[in-house]
């Protein structure tokens, strides 16, 4: 670890950029989704063809360990519950309560438009039948993930659940302990001792232990991501959730403490992690490189902070004013954005792309990331200019039931024939007139 832990710096000031350039000039892991495609399709591949066979391969290969059993007992689940701290579990049931109630709220009503007469088009939510969930377990332990996926599956109505978190050398190829007591509180009995790319693999194609999924969803690694997108199509996905990132837009009324805080709490997830500071203040940007520098070193995992902070994927981002911030910050399109500024709340409205908006010196990540109520599976790698967190809406269909009268349908005759034969699809015409036979011709019946 470097002596002096310095963040970059990109100055932007006094510079016209357009959309298209703050994209190309904002930092980014090294490492994309394109180029870990290569590591993950041979595995993904060994994992189709050999099933709990390479999965176990693939476990020693990659965790250290090579699982008994692929399906953790039901029975160890609820001895990890047992012996759960009772602090831990406190915390937890907390989450729990709260993700429910938000997720409950996002169900959506199911409603019917009536157009005329005898025409009505029903809109219906459906759950998928199946569902694969991820939880990480490499570098940190993740229940809180498995609270967001889970909680969210069940406030949609899905019916089968099976979660998946990697085997643990120094739990016997076990999952880890908290991600055990976690799927206990809520009631998950299908867990798999399987991790990574090999994971996703599992869920899309089946094994002899784990029946294909529908959806798969959760956070992960870079390859992670990568095989998501290597089976989207086969199954659902809920996006290609990279390195966790962050990007603070503040000014000179944040405190620089927090600030640091904050951007070091995010590079603790992995060294590829991004932290991101967005700032119109000089002063600022000295303050947070001071903080950074002597809280740093004196966290747990300094070693993986420093390496995340002084990577190409994290930066101090100087801009000219908190309206040039706003364009950089929309631009980046961050998993997580905090807004530590004059008119926070209002900023917050004319943000447009970012996973979650974090409003206020006392809305801070970390918050999110427990007990919030919020979702953090977010939308990482500048995706979420157009995805979405996780929510019930990840594990619904919508499906559109139309049900017209004669009557109604009889209206609308004429011009549907008029618009199917300009696409020069006369038969579509025809299958309406069919159903109206001309006053000479008798009909059937």
């Amino acid at each position: 670890m470097p002596e002096t832990l310095v963040l970059r710096t990109i100055d932007l000031r006094g510079r016209h950029l357009t959309r298209r350039d703050l994209l190309s000039v904002m930092p980014r892991p090294e490492l994309g989704v394109g180029e870990a495609l290569m590591v993950v399709e041979p595995i993904v591949a060994d994992v189709r063809a050999r099933g709990d066979e390479a999965l176990r391969d693939l476990g020693e290969r990659f965790d250290g360990v090579r699982p008994e059993s692929i399906r953790v007992p039901a029975a160890t689940n609820a001895a990890a519950l047992a012996g759960l701290d009772p602090t831990v579990r406190a915390g937890l049931e907390e989450a729990i309560v709260r993700v429910r109630k938000v997720h409950t709220a996002q169900v959506p009503p199911e409603h019917t438009t009536v157009l005329a007469d005898g025409a009505t088009v029903r809109q219906r939510y459906i759950p998928v039948e199946r569902v694969g969930l991820y939880a990480p377990g490499g570098l940190a332990v993740y229940p809180s993930s498995v609270i967001m996926n889970v909680v969210a599956a069940q406030a949609a109505g899905v019916g089968s659940i099976a979660l998946a978190s990697p085997p643990q050398r120094e739990h016997a190829g076990l999952p880890h302990p908290t991600i055990l007591a976690a799927c206990a509180l809520l009631g998950v009995d299908e867990v798999y001792a399987v991790g990574g790319a090999q994971a996703v693999a599992m869920f899309a194609y089946g094994t002899d232990s784990c029946q294909p999924v529908d959806v798969i969803t959760g956070p992960g690694n870079v390859y992670v991501a990568a095989a998501k997108r290597l089976v989207q199509g086969v199954v659902g996905i809920d996006a290609e959730a990279g390195p966790t990132e962050i990007a603070v837009l503040a000014d000179d009324t944040a405190d620089p403490g927090h600030v640091a805080l904050d951007l070091i709490s995010q590079a603790e997830h992995d060294p590829l992690a991004a932290s991101v500071l967005v700032t119109p203040s000089a002063a600022l940007a000295a303050a947070v490189t001071a903080a950074v520098a002597d809280l740093a070193p004196r966290t747990k995992h300094a070693e993986r902070v420093a390496v995340a902070l002084s990577g190409p994927q994290s930066a101090i981002v100087l801009v000219d004013d908190l309206e040039q911030g706003i364009a950089v910050v929309d631009a980046y399109g961050a998993e997580h954005l905090e807004l530590i500024c004059q008119g926070a709340a209002e900023i917050a409205e004319r943000i447009t792309s970012a996973g979650a908006i974090f409003v206020g010196p006392y809305s801070p990540v970390s918050l999110g990331d427990y007990m919030a109520g919020s979702n953090h599976v977010l939308p990482t790698g500048g995706t979420a200019r157009f995805a979405s967190a996780l929510s019930v809406l990840s594990f619904l269909k919508s499906v559109q039931v139309i049900e017209y009268s004669r009557d109604a349908l009889a209206e609308l005759h004429e011009r549907i024939v008029a618009v199917a034969n300009d696409e020069d699809l006369p038969a579509h015409g025809e299958a309406i007139s069919g159903r109206f036979p001309r006053s000479s011709e008798v009909e059937p019946g």
